[in-house]
């Protein structure tokens, strides 16, 4: 009787031990930044634009880190402490993101780009290493294509070269998941939460059948019963999916600080206004790093993923100082998900960029 108990209680902590790491995967964000030494900064531009960023402590080559979409500088908190070792890091906010402006009419790469130049001349005053994920990727390659006096090399993380053009972006996860729902969220009246709406749409829920409806809906209705306008996050789900589910907290919603239009920018295609991704890799003369995780499609030919191979080193032969690194075993978020592996990368690309 007594080992039966003893074993019970093992299991009860253990679920206890699960369910708290689900629940809380980001209380230790704060600490790391704190414990970084980077102090949360904004500056005005010109024309009235605010950007918010990040800094580190001085010393080093100027690095500016540029995240991907639907989170903001802090995202970077598991690298921060490493990469100040061999940088002096900017981690911006970009527009409709963080405590940056939320002007749609500058959620284009060149209106984007075109404020980080300034950003780079004007706050940071030197060439900059750029390390741009997803999005950010997008942007680091248009930088270094546009003002390559102020670049010194670029670090692309996972971005979503060519799956992004009209033909391939309808049939990819980014699409189906999040574009495509925010722009029936936003051209609709009727459901007022974001959160709730992409949950009946998500499709994450191909992958669940009927676990779907029968275990994970309920439990977010009740929820979000008592915690109206707060998001949510199950106990019994892995930190990725409850990243996922914060990721729907927008400023339509009131309680986030990612504005929704920014998505919908890539649903109806704006957001490369003027940017041909082919011709402006090919326009990239500085070193650079290609990062790029392992793809798969799924059964309806859905990529789940940033970009595949095919597309990875289309990206690498158009650029000639270019290091293709394919197939990293990551998730999307590689220097959230692989920090060590990031910050090696990182180290070692000073030395080409010098």
């Amino acid at each position: 009787m007594a080992f039966a108990i003893a074993i019970v209680g093992v299991i009860a902590a253990g679920i206890l031990l699960y369910a708290y790491r689900n629940m809380n995967y980001d209380r230790a964000v704060g600490r790391q930044i704190e414990a970084s030494g980077f102090v949360e900064k904004q500056v005005a531009l010109p024309d009235g634009t605010v950007i918010s960023y990040g800094e580190g402590p001085e010393g080093g080559v100027p690095l500016l880190l540029i995240h991907g979409q639907m989170v903001f500088w802090q995202d970077y908190a598991k690298v921060l402490t490493r990469l100040s070792e061999y940088y002096h890091v900017y981690a911006v906010d970009c527009h409709g993101h963080g405590k940056s402006s939320k002007e749609p009419g500058k959620y284009t790469a060149k209106a984007i780009g075109r404020d980080l130049i300034w950003f780079i001349q004007n706050v940071v005053e030197e060439p900059v290493v750029i390390s741009g994920h997803s999005s950010g990727g997008l942007l680091a390659v248009w930088l270094a294509a546009n003002s390559p006096g102020d670049v010194k090399g670029i670090v692309i993380e996972d971005a979503p070269f060519f799956s992004t053009e009209p033909g391939r972006r309808e049939k990819t996860f980014a699409w189906l998941d999040g574009f495509r729902t925010m722009h029936a969220f936003l051209n609709q009246s009727e459901e007022t939460d974001y959160t709730r709406f992409y949950l009946e749409r998500t499709y994450v829920r191909h992958f669940w059948g009927n676990g779907w409806e029968r275990i994970v809906m309920p439990a977010a209705r009740r929820y979000m019963a008592k915690r109206a306008g707060k998001g949510f996050r199950l106990w019994f789900v892995p930190p990725a999916m409850n990243k996922a589910f914060d990721l729907t907290r927008c400023i339509q919603n009131g309680n986030g600080s990612y504005d929704l239009r920014f998505g919908n920018a890539f649903y109806d295609g704006s957001w490369f206004d003027e940017f041909d991704q082919e011709e402006t890799l090919f326009g990239v003369r500085c070193p650079s790093v290609l990062l790029h995780t392992a793809a798969k499609y799924d059964e309806d030919g859905v990529l789940l993923a940033a970009m595949d191979s095919e597309d990875a080193h289309r990206a690498h032969r158009l650029m000639p100082n270019d290091e293709l690194i394919d197939s990293i075993r990551s998730g999307h978020n590689i220097h959230d998900e692989k920090p060590a592996f990031f910050a090696d990368v990182m180290a070692r690309f000073l030395r080409r960029a010098e």
